[in-house]
């Protein structure tokens, strides 16, 4: 994906500013994390069923090109941005210093430990902008992993000064890494992202990240299964998705609270014993889901596809003396110890119709 060069506008700030004293833990906004910075009307749809469970959705979007998401689908995003549903959060504002540095120093732990060596160099690249990367925050200590990357034939120099051509499995993991660093700052804006993605290579890439050895963990990567739980609204107008959210949006969230909490409680139990909690609580599960379904079909009475919403992710802690001063500081803010809303965990939501969750690089 080519990101354009920037416009002669000035940019504007994020919304809401920054605020360094942070809200409350209860003030933070549960949001959807989409993981690119726009979306096309062709996977837009899908994000009027992610309302159901979230506070709104958030997107990464870069200053040059802030107004990109409401040019890509204006017939879903700029009604969600109308009414405070569509978060447009500032790269340059939002990756600091420390985001910065706790990148750079977990991708070059990765890279010491060879984890994108048996990569293929030749297909194509796409582009990642600097802004996300960290360079706004500190120029050189991003120029420090670039180069890393480039030596590796992993990234490229750029040619419109914005943005650079990276590796799309680098690419990918920057990606899925990005929300997990971001939710400390991100809480002081007032924040809590929740990451998903209709896209199962985000959830690999995320459990890829926290198995990699030069991560030691020591707890366990949990995947669960897409459970049905309620229908696809693409069809459904936007209006009529609000009004149900209004009515019923509570007991979405809750499930998808239910859902990272079982992931986090899971992770550091050990093997007997997390089998036997996960077959109680999934039981639980769905019973939940089964109502939210009936609640959904009652509303509609109309044939709509199954929405399924699936989660990966752990509660890792570190392992003492394994790592160097600034893996410890990488991992941890990768693993949001120092967070509000659920620390000491790393996950990612993923929601498809009528699909489910692979078991590719699985553990349970």
């Amino acid at each position: 994906m080519r990101e354009p060069a920037p416009t002669p506008e000035p940019a504007q700030p994020a919304e809401p500013a920054q605020d360094p004293s942070g809200p409350t833990g209860a003030a933070l906004r549960e949001v959807a994390y989409h993981h690119e910075p726009y979306w096309g009307p062709a996977t837009g749809d899908w994000i009027k069923t992610l309302l159901l469970f979230f506070d709104g959705v958030a997107v990464l979007v870069p200053d040059y090109m802030r107004d990109r998401p409401l040019e890509t689908d204006p017939t879903l995003a700029q009604p969600l941005a109308d009414q405070g549903l569509l978060h447009r959060l500032s790269p340059e504002t939002l990756v600091d210093q420390s985001t910065a540095e706790a990148l750079t120093e977990l991708l070059d732990d990765l890279l010491t430990a060879g984890a994108f060596d048996d990569l293929e160099r030749h297909g194509a690249f796409a582009e990642l902008s600097y802004s996300r990367l960290g360079g706004t925050a500190d120029a050189g200590l991003t120029e420090v992993v670039l180069a890393q990357l480039r030596d590796r034939g992993l990234a490229r120099h750029s040619t419109d000064g914005v943005s650079v051509p990276m590796h799309p499995v680098v690419r990918s993991f920057i990606l899925v890494a990005l929300p997990q660093l971001l939710r400390l700052p991100a809480e002081r804006a007032g924040y809590a992202l929740q990451p998903a993605s209709t896209r199962p290579r985000h959830v690999h890439a995320l459990q890829d990240a926290l198995s990699f050895d030069a991560l030691p963990t020591a707890g366990h990567v949990v995947a669960l299964d897409l459970e049905q739980v309620t229908l696809d609204l693409a069809p459904v107008p936007l209006d009529e998705v609000l009004d149900f959210r209004r009515q019923h949006g509570a007991a979405h969230r809750a499930y998808a609270r239910d859902l990272r909490h079982l992931v986090r409680d899971l992770a550091d139990l050990d093997q007997d014993t997390r089998d036997q909690a996960l077959t109680d609580r999934r039981e639980a599960l769905a019973d939940t889901a089964d109502q939210l379904r009936r609640l959904a079909r009652t509303s509609w009475r109309r044939p709509l596809a199954t929405f399924g919403l699936g989660i990966a992710g752990s509660a890792v802690s570190l392992a003492a003396g394994n790592l160097p001063a600034a893996g410890i500081t990488a991992a941890g803010a990768l693993l949001g110890l120092r967070r509000q809303a659920d620390p000491a965990s790393a996950y990612s939501y993923l929601f498809q119709a009528q699909e489910r969750l692979s078991g590719r690089g699985r553990r349970t």
